[in-house]
């Protein structure tokens, strides 16, 4: 067992304050920036405007900028106004608003570098490297001399594109320029090089540099890892280079790489070596932890970090939220909203996200949706998260209804997104819909489906009970079927026990991957189901014989800020003892009511009554019981379960949850199981 606590109270939200946005004149100095928009009654002048929107640019707030792009209309400051025009398109090219910023740049004759620098920028950071380099190339024509503003975006255009020929040419027109030396140009060529495999020339450039700063030993430290160079190596590199292991920067870095290097343990004594650790410090530790997948150890920092006296910041709060995530800890996830909201960090699209993430994924659908439409500006990520929401909670309809929304907002999806509303489709068995998107996706966006959606698409067909069809899809698909693939037909295969195909999808998956464990469980599971014995032993020696292991099955359950965790038959809890006695009763009162254990899911020939308590050993019916025992009546239990829920357990929710008069949410592998009232939300269709 291992719980976590937060040892610190957070106080509850504040009232939130009015949401408006209006217009005011204002005078300001650089160590004091424009206040926020209020009423005004007159034009404001040029000034004002282009300033403000240099305020606005760097905020990207791009509602507001596409207000103040009305008012300036409608009072005609705009009109053949070069300096207001250039302020505007280059702070809608910051707001990754490129059509808007490119008619506006067609509009403006008299065309400066900044303008020419905005959009070059714009379209490089925003997934348009060939504009970029086009942007480039006519600012050349025109005789604009390109800067130390210019250069950086137009080497990452080519790193992007990886445009080696075009990149070194680049490169020879800055040294002409004389601007080598400039910190944030070398930095890009350093990076553009990485991104051509010219590893020799990138560390030239680091040498070379006169002076570097944060960015140029991440730069150089991503760039290694890339070319798997040990992190160790790249730790002697600093010390023999700076001299020191007291530079905080360089440590962080170093924190931060080992992480990405799957070594989170070095990491950690990085970590503790550091005589001054800053919110930097603990954010590399905790995002690493979070990353690799221990939300424990990520709760546990974040106690200590908290305790410490350092303050946590958007990025602290996206990682506590993504461990909340892991372990559905929607007590301590709730806390940690309310410290959002106290701290004004509800306005930052990324951290709004990973608010209504971790609402989804603790089972909490309702307050899921408030905070996805509570948030002042939504990117692709955000309508992405909420449609996966929707699907996972076995809600398709609504799921597809908010992926036409998003549409109608003409925005544009991507694989991300395409993937989410065919797997809601599939969770809902809404085949004809699932299909009708997949095909509307390729024609009207001409995104062609890759590996992932066809699996889903594999997935809907199959787990509608048309096999044969999607056995026809994966043989006329374009690409050559993948494990993923085949992965699919497989679960599709044991959820309506077609044994033959079967076989062969788990033929073609251990061709693929012969290292794959579930492949071995699923087709276990249907010789099981069949009784062929014989079969599900040889299956078990293959395994053994090719040394895999199956992932031991655990559970999560969340009580007072404490999140427990219990494995199959697991004794070692302090209260295992009421747990199992609770198990006993429940057991007894069920087969009163009708109650037949489910004995197809036990993978093993043994005696009826020994695959009962086999049955009953599953982490998450310790789970429950602990919940059941330790929580007042009418209170919803909300479990988490690492591999998918056996039918018997299924069947068991299902009746304790009529039984008791609770409503019991359980996240598994795969989707929402809403118990309420002898049913469950899924129809008994996951």
């Amino acid at each position: 067992m291992n719980s976590i606590k937060l040892t610190r109270k957070l106080k509850p939200p504040p009232s939130p304050p009015c949401n408006t946005t209006t217009f005011t004149t204002f005078t300001h100095s650089p160590q004091h920036p424009p206040p926020p928009l209020a009423t005004h009654t007159f034009p404001l002048s040029s000034l004002e405007c282009g300033t403000l929107l240099q305020f606005l640019a760097n905020s990207k707030s791009l509602s507001q900028a596409k207000q103040l792009h009305c008012h300036v209309i409608s009072c005609g400051t705009l009109l053949n106004n070069t300096y207001l025009g250039t302020k505007l398109a280059a702070c809608y090219a910051s707001c990754a608003q490129m059509r808007e910023a490119h008619h506006l740049f067609d509009e403006i004759s008299l065309k400066n570098s900044f303008l020419w620098n905005s959009m070059i920028r714009g379209y490089a950071c925003n997934g348009f490297p060939w504009r970029s380099l086009f942007m480039y190339r006519e600012m050349f024509s025109f005789g604009v001399e390109a800067d130390n503003f210019t250069y950086p975006f137009v080497l990452k255009a080519c790193g992007d594109l990886l445009l080696g020929e075009m990149g070194r040419k680049v490169h020879a027109l800055v040294m002409v320029s004389g601007l080598g030396s400039d910190i944030y140009v070398a930095n890009s060529l350093m990076s553009m090089y990485f991104k051509l495999g010219e590893i020799g020339i990138a560390s030239f450039v680091f040498d070379e540099m006169p002076q570097r700063d944060l960015s140029s030993w991440n730069t150089l430290m991503s760039g290694w890892d890339y070319f798997a160079f040990t992190p160790l190596a790249v730790h002697g590199y600093i010390v023999r280079n700076d001299g020191t292991l007291c530079n905080e920067f360089l440590m962080n870095s170093l924190i931060d790489m080992y992480c990405n290097c799957d070594s989170v343990s070095a990491a950690r004594k990085v970590f503790e070596g550091l005589t001054v650790k800053d919110t930097v410090s603990w954010n590399s530790l905790i995002s690493g932890y979070e990353r690799h997948g221990d939300p424990f150890e990520v709760l546990e920092l974040f106690s200590q970090m908290f305790i410490g006296g350092v303050i946590p910041d958007e990025v602290t709060i996206i990682s506590i939220l993504g461990a909340c995530n892991q372990t559905s800890a929607l007590q301590l996830g709730s806390l940690v909203h309310s410290y959002i909201v106290k701290k004004g960090f509800g306005v930052n699209t990324a951290v709004g996200t990973a608010l209504v993430s971790m609402y989804a994924n603790c089972g909490s659908l309702l307050r899921a949706r408030q905070a996805f439409d509570e948030m002042p500006e939504k990117n692709l990520a955000s309508w992405t998260v909420m449609v996966t929401a929707f699907g996972t909670h076995g809600r398709g309809r609504e799921a597809i209804s908010l992926f036409y929304d998003m549409l109608g907002q003409h925005i544009i999806p991507d694989e991300g997104m395409f993937t989410s509303v065919l797997s809601a489709c599939s969770h809902s068995g809404l085949v004809d819909e699932g299909k009708e998107i997949f095909y509307k996706v390729m024609r009207d966006y001409n995104m062609e489906p890759g590996h992932t959606q066809y699996s889903c698409l594999i997935d809907l067909l199959g787990r509608a009970g048309n096999l044969d069809e999607a056995y026809i899809v994966i043989n006329d698909m374009r690409l050559k079927p993948n494990e993923d693939i085949w992965t699919s037909l497989l679960s599709a295969c044991r959820l309506h026990r077609n044994l033959k195909l079967a076989e062969i999808a788990a033929e073609k998956l251990f061709e693929l991957n012969p290292n794959e464990v579930s492949g071995y469980v699923c087709l276990a599971n249907i010789y099981a189901a069949e009784r062929r014995w014989e079969d599900v032993e040889k299956v078990r020696e293959l395994v053994k014989k090719r040394r895999l292991s199956k992932p031991p099955s655990y559970s999560f359950v969340e009580l007072n800020n404490m999140v427990h965790q219990f494995f199959v038959g697991d004794k070692l809890h302090q209260k295992s003892d009421e747990i199992f006695a609770k198990l006993k009763e429940l057991n007894e009162q069920l087969k009163k009511i009708g109650y037949k254990a489910e004995t197809s899911f036990v993978l093993y020939d043994v005696e009826e009554e020994v695959k009962e308590r086999m049955l009953w050993d599953h982490s998450e019916r310790l789970a429950l019981a602990f919940a059941l025992i330790n929580t007042n009546p009418g209170v919803t239990i909300r479990i988490t379960k690492n591999l998918r829920v056996c039918g018997d357990c299924h069947t068991v929710m299902k009746m304790i949850s009529k039984l008791t008069g609770r409503e019991i949410i359980m996240r598994d592998i795969t989707r929402f199981h809403h118990f309420r009232d002898g049913r469950c939300s899924c129809g008994d269709y996951w």
